[in-house]
């Protein structure tokens, strides 16, 4: 079971609206979430974590195009630009969750989407992509809100199954709560599942995210 791989993928909201202090706070918080990444691989030694990171706005793009081992990976921070084109975000990634080019010994998946706004493009099929995969049925999903006008709706779709909820990052003290959760709790849900990843169909995801008090003035 040695080194079996788990895709840890970010898709991270780069619109005009992430401007200012959103799209800083959002790089600090990943940045900051490394060091606890590596040290949940280290404790897994059964999974292979590596990383990569989807930007979407007018155009969707890989920001980090190979997957990276968690020990190898330097955070490159992201810029604004634009709208909000979800869908060809999940898209991108839907392609990336075929047989190949996902290994068939893989671990499940891990799908982080981080967005303040609404999508601007046609996301429902991105996600349907997404969903007609056997590894995207199977991913671990996590989302994070950032302020109160993003779109829980969508979020909530993303996520895909009801007992789960977005988390709310309503000020840059609740987004670093929330990355640095997503970032271990999501790994550790699928890494430790090892007997359950080659399950087929949707997976109930064996975690529960936290309520991110936030005991500031400090709001967007």
């Amino acid at each position: 079971m040695a080194n079996r791989p788990v895709h840890f993928i970010w898709l991270l909201d780069c619109s005009y609206s992430m401007q200012g202090e959103k799209i800083a706070r959002l790089n600090y918080a990943i940045r900051e979430a490394i060091p606890e990444m590596r040290s949940v691989a280290h404790d897994n030694p059964a999974a292979q974590l590596l990383l990569r990171t989807i930007t979407f706005s007018t155009t969707a793009q890989w920001h980090h195009p190979t997957p990276v081992p968690v020990d190898d990976f330097t955070w490159q921070d992201v810029e604004v630009d634009g709208m909000t084109n979800l869908g060809e975000a999940l898209s991108l990634v839907s392609r990336e969750l075929q047989s190949p080019p996902m290994p068939q010994r893989a671990l499940k998946p891990v799908l982080a989407l981080v967005s303040d706004g609404v999508p601007t493009d046609e996301w429902k099929a991105g996600l349907k992509a997404i969903d007609a995969t056997p590894w995207g049925r199977k991913a671990v999903r996590v989302a994070i809100a950032i302020g109160a006008d993003a779109d829980r709706s969508v979020l909530q779709e993303f996520l895909g199954n009801p007992e789960l909820q977005p988390l709310d990052a309503n000020s840059p003290k609740q987004l670093a709560a929330a990355i640095r959760w997503a970032s271990t709790a999501a790994v550790k849900a699928a890494s430790q599942q090892v007997a359950a990843a080659a399950d087929s169909g949707a997976v109930k995801q064996p975690y529960a995210p936290p309520v991110l008090d936030d005991d500031d003035d400090d709001v967007w």
